[in-house]
């Protein structure tokens, strides 16, 4: 599966911005195209998001990604991780400075 990182910020953008393009999803998380599309088939085989294209578009290039519930679950538990994760690194940065602070 792809890192729990790139997971995260593509289910956040899906999550915001449900009618666009990959192009487009791509650009506003930094990722290449294949990246990106890489991600996206991945989600999709893990059954997180779904991909509808518009019938009636004259864009054919525009695409619907829909978090499944599975992947509203996902997003949750990587949002819950990720917080997490900023969380210890802030006390390590703490004890790092109160470290240096004792050695003056």
């Amino acid at each position: 599966m792809v890192k729990n990182q790139d997971q995260f910020e593509v289910l956040r953008k899906i999550y915001k911005s449900e009618k666009t393009t990959q192009r487009s999803l791509s650009s506003q998380l930094g990722f290449s195209l294949g990246k990106f599309n890489y991600c996206l088939q991945k989600l999709k085989e893990h059954g997180l998001i779904r991909v509808k294209r518009f019938k009636n578009s004259k864009n054919k290039l525009n695409y619907m990604y829909v978090l499944t519930p599975r992947g509203m679950r996902a997003r949750t538990k990587l949002t819950i991780n990720y917080m997490n994760q900023k969380m210890k690194e802030y006390d390590e940065l703490k004890k790092e400075l109160s470290a240096k602070d004792k050695l003056k």
